[in-house]
């Protein structure tokens, strides 16, 4: 299994953030070939350095790889100029068990 992991840093303004991501952005990402899960959350901590966190999950680093190729996978990485000005880092993690 292959995750990828989305951290979003804190946006100027979180309502602005939480109304794109669960109404177009999430829905975007609900549309890539090859997902085996999605799941995203804000963590419990008040003091993460991250607002969001996702975690999209594949069978292989190759399925990720061709599904943020995919049409609905550039859409879902363009629309990160809509809400995510300030900043994501992503993560591939290939799961060792």
């Amino acid at each position: 299994m292959h995750d990828v992991i989305v951290l979003y840093n804190h946006p100027s303004s979180p309502e602005e953030f939480d109304a794109h991501y669960a109404s177009t952005h999430a829905p975007l990402v609900d549309m890539l070939p090859k997902l085996r899960e999605f799941s995203w959350g804000k963590p419990a901590e008040s003091d993460s350095p991250y607002y969001v966190v996702a975690r999209l999950t594949y069978d292989s680093a190759e399925d990720a790889a061709e599904s943020f190729s995919s049409e609905p996978g550039r859409a879902s990485v363009d629309d990160l100029a809509n809400f995510a000005g300030a900043g994501v880092t992503v993560l591939n993690i290939a799961r060792q068990s």
